[in-house]
């Protein structure tokens, strides 16, 4: 006799979990839900990890030390050198390597037991990285240029006759400093989001099958199996958004410091 289950498909209430601490303090802005306490948890953890990596630096490393150190040439090389250049890429290598590993970090507990969703899934923290990259651009070309001279040169395309600036500028405003964090926020949310709900469906479809102890049983270890290769898919889209990220936050700051050049 078949047994029966029933299939309780994922919802966008997955995202906004019942509160665990204080939800009561400050009329609740401080409040603590399961997506939150993973937020913290991996911060804590990220945190504890280079203070390990870090603390006793050796000449020759040792595996900790090494990994960490692997990573941050990685992002040095790859992203902030490649794209700004020696100089300018080793002076916001901070920030563009901050935001990597905390991109990477946040999207790995997609795929870890127990957790099961990307913090990233929820638009805060994407927002909050992507305007920590739109301030970093903006202070770039302010720095280098002036405020008024960098929104000038990015705002107005020159050689054009007057004319046309009234249809350009508000173009170039909107392309500029409008789309960027928001093209930001919701490619990296959205991917998230669109893994967890994948991950979610598959899993508790292949739950429903087996336990139907019938015909449609043999059909979960299909299920089974596609639920395993996008659980990998998904470990990479983790690491391509943090890249791509990262690169367009790196390529927005070399545009703005050669705003000029326009």
């Amino acid at each position: 006799m078949a047994l029966k289950y029933e299939f309780h498909a994922p919802d966008l209430g997955d995202f906004f979990p019942d509160p665990i601490v204080l939800q009561d303090f400050a009329g609740g802005i401080f409040t603590i839900d399961r997506v939150m306490a993973i937020r913290l948890f991996v911060a804590v953890l990220l945190m504890v990890f280079f203070a390990l990596a870090f603390r006793k630096p050796q000449l020759v490393p040792g595996k900790l030390q090494n990994f960490a150190e692997v990573v941050l040439d990685f992002i040095r090389t790859k992203i902030a050198e490649d794209i700004l250049g020696k100089k300018q890429g080793k002076a916001f290598l901070p920030l563009i390597a901050t935001t990597f590993i905390l991109i990477v970090a946040m999207n790995l507990p997609s795929v870890i037991p127990f957790l099961n969703m990307s913090p990233n899934a929820r638009i805060g923290m994407p927002l909050t990285l992507a305007i920590i990259g739109y301030i970093a651009f903006i202070y770039a070309g302010a720095k280098k240029f002036g405020f008024f001279k960098f929104m000038k040169s990015s705002i107005i395309v020159p050689n054009m006759p007057p004319a046309i600036h009234i249809v350009l500028a508000p173009i170039e405003i909107i392309s500029t400093f409008v789309l960027r964090p928001v093209t930001l926020t919701i490619r990296l949310m959205a991917n998230m989001l669109a893994g967890h709900l994948i991950l979610a469906l598959v899993f508790s479809g292949t739950n429903l099958l087996f336990w139907q102890l019938n015909g449609l049983s043999a059909l979960s270890a299909g299920t089974i199996l596609f639920a395993t290769l996008f659980t990998l898919f998904e470990l990479m889209v983790a690491f391509l958004q943090a890249y791509i990220f990262t690169l367009l936050v790196a390529v927005y700051i070399d545009l703005s410091l050669h705003a000029a050049e326009h």
